[in-house]
């Protein structure tokens, strides 16, 4: 930092900084670690391939060093603390599935060759292990008034493209060195890093404008020195780099970047609507000149979220043998604006540039599986003037509509996105006065009689409405069984319950309730709430003594142990959308249903119609 405005941040309270310890990444370290642990000879000397991140799993992290300029400032040179960070990332990288390190630059104080070869040797940690990182140049690098076209300076000496040369992350660089592109590959696909010089010349825009052209569905992070300069706000550069930059470059999806403090975010609108998360990392007026704190973004592609935290290796190695007073106070300062979650959906955010093909139908015969005795699919409106719905297994147990106070079906092109049919039906249930329309089957269906005795497998897609009201709409069915336990001499619990009923709780809870042939009382597996507006998939496995149910192939926790072989039946229909207690209907879905199947076996997860 090197403006008046830049000191006054500095020394400014970190607002709203809260009590959080770096107690997590203390326990991480291990009790062996300290200010200045030798590196093993083995890490000498292990090969680059040593270094090798899981590129398909969904969960990795992006590590971020920012401004480390008062540890390499002219005579007062001390690298243990970024050696300590580098020490930390190859300790944990694996566990981590740590995929790439990026500096923000200010690596020192005044660009001096001495400062830059001792840190220049501390990241040689890093090249020993072929670990992908890159750097850039900030203010007190290089002459603060010139852009990337300056010519040569000791950084570009030590950190210039020659030295990323051959790295598997390394995608190229400007002609003149000071910018450069990184790839990696990570939840089973390519993502860059672009790294910025702190000032961009017209030629460094026109080549970084280039570089986003020639990998146009690549999503991108980045990384420059100065941009975000308090909460909200980007400096007049930084509304540059907005305007001539990323505004338009729908791939930019998250920047970091130093200079200023304290830590902060901002978050803009680009050109096509998305959001742009521009984060602030500096930490060089905490004690220590920041102590090469680190950053973690730990990428959740399954969450769809951005878990960030703030971590010193340095002063969490020196835990073990006491801390001074200003490290105690360090190590508990964590505020929002350091340790947070960015709610991402990655697929949608990225689907702008680079869409996720929709899973094309599958045809109803591939869902015909050995054992399958009924399939049923919603891929257009029931046919209105014969009220019936075909079953594709070609066993005869076709469905007819039956309408309740005027109640109708309706249909949609909605599906779950992984569903073989590529439609739903739209029941319209409500409780009190009861009114709605269901599916029934015919009567003589061989499905009325089937005991499953040697095991069954009943699956179904559903999504229920952002105004489900469980005063008007909970306990309907999915899939039902009629008949009730009394007329089956089995008197246990409730006798006027339905024989089987795969339903919806008030809390939205699917429950698999019936009454097994070994059994006088109620079976019932429980799942976990399902939230509205979101597609789910549900399967119900009996192996011919246990039952299962899981909820988008997972198994829930309340499945019971007791014995539970095949389902009672009185020779009645089963119903799909409706419920009945007491021989009468009393509840209909309300909610989107999609394709249904009964198997006459156990099928595992692979099998599941959503695989």
């Amino acid at each position: 930092m090197c403006t008046s405005h830049d000191h006054a941040q500095g020394e400014a309270a970190q607002a709203g900084a809260g009590r959080r310890s770096f107690l997590r990444a203390t326990a991480l370290l291990g009790a062996a670690a300290t200010a200045s642990v030798a590196v093993p000879a083995v890490a000498e000397a292990a090969p680059a391939s040593d270094w090798r991140p899981d590129a398909d799993s969904r969960r990795f992290t992006l590590a971020v060093m920012p401004d480390t300029q008062y540890l390499f400032d002219g005579p007062s040179i001390d690298k243990a603390p970024v050696e300590a960070s580098l020490r930390y990332l190859l300790e944990h990288g694996r566990k981590e599935n740590l995929v790439f390190l990026s500096h923000l630059g200010d690596l020192t104080q005044n660009g001096t060759q001495p400062e830059v070869a001792a840190i220049s040797e501390a990241f040689r940690l890093l090249d020993r292990r072929g670990v992908g990182y890159s750097v850039l140049a900030g203010n007190h690098d290089v002459k603060s008034s010139t852009t990337d076209q300056r010519g040569a300076t000791p950084y570009l000496d030590a950190f210039g493209p020659q030295r990323f040369a051959g790295r598997r992350t390394f995608g190229g660089a400007s002609p003149d060195g000071y910018n450069t592109f990184h790839l990696f590959r990570a939840a089973g696909r390519e993502w860059m890093v672009l790294a910025l010089d702190w000032r961009l010349s017209e030629k460094g825009y026109a080549w970084a404008k280039d570089v986003l052209a020639r990998h146009p569905k690549t999503p991108v992070i980045l990384t420059t020195h100065e941009l975000v300069v308090e909460d909200d706000s980007l400096s007049a550069y930084g509304q540059q780099l907005w305007d001539r930059l990323i505004e338009d470059h729908d791939q930019i999806f998250l920047t970091l970047n130093g200079h200023y403090w304290p830590a902060a975010r901002a978050t803009r609108k680009n050109a096509v609507g998305n959001d742009v998360h521009l984060h602030l990392t500096n930490y060089q007026n905490r004690y220590f000149g920041g102590a090469a704190m680190i950053r973690l973004y730990r990428f959740d592609l399954d969450r769809n979220v951005i878990d960030v935290e703030t971590v010193s290796p340095w002063i969490l190695g020196r835990a073990a043998k006491g801390l001074n007073e200003l490290e105690r106070q360090e190590i508990e300062l964590s505020g929002d604006a350091d340790r947070f979650t960015v709610d991402l959906d990655f697929a949608d955010r990225f689907s702008g540039f680079d869409p996720v093909p929709a899973r094309p139908a599958r045809p109803a015969s591939r869902m015909l599986i050995p054992g399958t005795v009924a399939y049923w699919r919603f891929e257009e409106p029931v046919d209105s003037a014969s009220g019936t719905v075909r079953d594709l297994s070609g066993r005869g147990n076709d469905l007819k509509l039956v309408t309740v106070g005027g109640g109708k079906l309706g249909w949609s092109a909605d599906h779950h996105r992984d569903q073989p049919g590529h439609g739903s039906l739209e029941f319209q249930g409500f409780k009190s006065p009861l009114r709605g329309a269901y599916l029934r089957t015919v009567d003589g269906a061989p499905l009325n009689s089937a005991t499953f005795r040697s095991g069954y497998t009943i699956e179904a897609f559903y999504r229920l409405p952002a105004d489900w009201d469980p005063s008007h709409n909970a306990w309907s069915s999915l899939v039902s069984r009629t008949g009730t336990g009394g007329a089956a001499g089995k008197t246990a619990d409730d006798p006027d319950e339905p024989l089987a009923t795969l339903s919806l709780s008030n809390d939205r809870e699917p429950q698999w309730a019936m009454r097994p042939l070994n059994q006088q009382g109620i079976a019932t597996n429980w799942g976990q709430e399902t939230p509205l507006e979101t597609w789910w998939h549900l399967a119900v496995v009996n192996d011919g003594e246990h039952t299962t149910m899981y909820v988008e192939g997972c198994p829930v926790v309340r499945n019971p142990k007791a014995s539970s072989i095949g389902i009672t039946s009185v020779g009645l229909p089963w119903l799909l959308g409706g419920y009945e207690y007491g021989d009468k209907i009393d509840q209909i879905l309300y909610g989107r249903l999609g394709d249904v199947r009964i198997v006459e076996r156990a099928l595992p997860v692979t099998s599941f119609m959503n695989h």
